[in-house]
């Protein structure tokens, strides 16, 4: 039987405003550094130089370099002092500025010779070459990253500031695959993640898994349909307030934003395709609010082909990297294979008609 749509949809537009007005961002928590990776930094301390210190880059004999010209293997040159050997990470003894390798000084007689001749800095990680005085980890509102770490564990931080919203996942049964990549690409953005199993696929069962007392943001997977399947929505509305059922996007069109208590609460439909696109055009413009995310970066490249979208309804269309173009994968309708493969995403606008072949559009890479 082909199911019935909301009496009125939503444009996508007014939906996003309806759920982040009263939204404050979450206040900065300071995190281990393991549990910061993909959170958003908050504010940043200002490091040191590293090394704050020359240091050997390499096993070798620490000398200076202006007191080795001329030497060679077929004139060596006598030491005059005992030379110091230092390995990676090693400072330079004070007075040397270049460190040589084991085979270019001859250590067997009574006197040292060296074998080579060196440049200032050969072998030598100068100070600050690795991060200059003043440097900050990571700017405020970016995703820590892993060489973010790096530096953070070079300057000995055991913590960084950063803003991790509190997400809740209310799965009803049938609906664990988009559940599941629901809770993948929330923890991927940074989210403190708690998943709750609604115990049946009705409305009383469902509105029992909403609980908001620990969480920034609540998220329902399954039961947004109408009539026999829009339990999800009816929870919410014996529990709080559903502000719009029905959005004019494609796919997604059945799902349902509210809020409870002062906590917005998106309504995701069970099918993994409709649920990836509620959470690109939704969910995570959301999360950014919470977590005060700078802008993500779109990358602008033609497309190989057109898109063609009917004017009313925003779309969802799924793109692959191909010779340097765009290439449409799915468009409204979005296979699973779709979106495994996804280099990028794009929302064509409901005023929209689509982008002829060839025009520059600006995409979001799937994975950042």
């Amino acid at each position: 039987m082909t199911q019935r749509l909301p009496l009125s949809l939503t444009p996508l537009e007014l939906t996003l405003v309806a759920i982040l007005r009263g939204v404050e961002p979450v206040a900065p928590v300071d995190l281990p550094l393991a549990e910061a990776l993909g959170c958003v930094a908050a504010g940043m301390p200002q490091l040191g130089a590293y090394p704050p210190h020359d240091v050997a880059a390499t096993d070798g004999w620490a000398l200076r370099a202006s007191d080795l010209v001329g030497a060679s293997s077929y004139s060596p040159l006598p030491l005059t002092a005992s030379p110091v050997w230092v390995e990676p990470g090693d400072a330079i003894p004070e007075g040397c500025d270049c460190v040589l390798d084991a085979d270019a000084l001859d250590t067997v007689g009574p006197i040292g010779q060296v074998l080579a001749e060196g440049l200032p800095g050969q072998g030598v990680r100068c100070a600050g070459s690795d991060m200059a005085a003043g440097t900050s980890i990571v700017a405020e509102g970016m995703p820590v990253r892993t060489g973010d770490l790096l530096l953070a564990r070079a300057a000995a931080l055991e913590t960084l500031s950063v803003r991790r919203p509190r997400l809740r996942v209310v799965n009803t049964p049938g609906g664990m695959t988009a559940a599941q990549l629901v809770v993948d690409l929330a923890r991927a953005a940074g989210a403190e993640v708690t998943v709750a199993d609604a115990v049946g696929r009705d409305a009383a069962s469902i509105a029992n898994a909403l609980d908001v007392t620990a969480c920034d943001l609540l998220l329902t997977v399954g039961g947004t349909g109408v009539g026999r399947k829009d339990a999800a929505v009816t929870a919410l509305a014996d529990r709080g307030e559903v502000l719009a059922h029905g959005i004019a996007m494609q796919p997604g069109r059945t799902a349902a934003i509210g809020k409870l208590r002062s906590v917005p609460v998106v309504a995701l439909p069970g099918a993994p395709d409709q649920a990836l696109a509620v959470w690109l055009a939704l969910v995570r413009p959301v999360l950014d609010h919470l977590s005060v995310r700078a802008s993500r970066k779109s990358v602008s490249l033609p497309l190989a082909r057109k898109i063609a979208s009917n004017v009313g309804m925003a779309e969802i269309a799924l793109l692959g990297e191909e010779q340097g173009a765009w290439l449409p994968l799915a468009v409204g309708e979005l296979s699973l294979r779709a979106i495994a493969h996804a280099d990028a995403w794009l929302l064509v606008p409901g005023d929209s008609e689509g982008f002829a072949a060839g025009a520059p559009v600006d995409a979001y890479l799937m994975r950042e």
